[in-house]
């Protein structure tokens, strides 16, 4: 992120308002194409949503529609992309997405390419088109377009062990807002797939965090536990994601079972 306070108003994407007043933004991935879902969560608490177009069974249609859920919460969309293709930001951002997450930052020619896909011109290679991001954020046109450079945020993902070698070239580059240290493809890049409480990927996930940490972009990752989103915290995350829909939903499902007696 533009950490410096000047580089962005936070009018519409009030999570930039959280970070400056040190906060820490919690989320959840969605994963299923479902408005009801969206709207449930979008009035219990958390802060963003990331909805994935990568691995869930989401398409540009109903990614609409869940963007558009979100309307009349203080709940902020993003998207999660497939792949760091600028094209597949383009209608996610034109919905009313607040920022594009893209898989697999490794290298500084993927930070600026995130960069340049959120962006007008001349700062970016994003074109005109944003026929309901307005609409989404009740604003007219031409205030849309006049601070979306600003609101938008390119999020990075960092979930390959190669990172580790270019990780300084990455959160220098201009523009780059937030980046997620993915912890169960980094385990898989270093061949222990599942194993994210391996040694090694907890020291690999250390080293990431302490160059992350001091540079301009927030650091963003994955806690399981209300302990762990603590422990995170204090080393200085400033987005977590506390669960996705479906793994919420088998949480609270369990938890309303738990201690219930079926036999007489």
């Amino acid at each position: 992120m533009a950490q410096d306070e000047d580089q962005s108003s936070g009018r519409l994407n009030r999570i930039r308002n959280l970070w400056r007043e040190g906060r820490c933004a919690l989320g959840a991935i969605v994963t299923m194409p479902s408005v009801p879902t969206v709207q449930v969560m979008a009035r219990s608490g958390l802060d963003w949503i990331l909805i994935d177009m990568e691995h869930g069974a989401i398409d540009m249609s109903a990614a609409q529609a869940m963007i558009a859920a979100t309307a009349g919460s203080p709940l902020v969309p993003f998207v999660r992309v497939a792949a760091g293709a600028h094209w597949l930001a383009k209608a996610p951002l034109d919905f009313g997405a607040m920022g594009i997450a893209f898989p697999m930052t490794t290298r500084r020619k993927d930070a600026e390419a995130a960069v340049k896909a959120v962006r007008y011109p001349p700062e970016g290679e994003r074109f005109w088109g944003p026929f309901y991001a307005p609409l989404r954020w009740d604003v007219t046109m031409r205030d849309y377009l006049g601070c979306a450079n600003e609101e938008v945020m390119a999020i990075g993902t960092i979930e390959h062990i190669d990172a580790l070698a270019t990780i300084d070239e990455v959160v220098s580059t201009r523009g780059l807002d937030l980046v997620f240290i993915g912890p169960g493809d980094l385990a898989t890049s270093m061949g222990l797939k599942g194993r994210t409480d391996d040694p090694g990927v907890i020291a690999a996930v250390s080293k990431f965090e302490s160059v992350i940490r001091p540079s301009q972009v927030v650091l963003g990752g994955v806690a399981h536990t209300a302990e762990q989103a603590n422990a995170m915290i204090a080393r200085g995350y400033k987005a977590l994601v506390v669960g996705f829909d479906w793994s919420l939903l088998q949480r609270g499902i369990a938890a309303a079972i738990t201690g219930v007696r079926t036999a007489s």
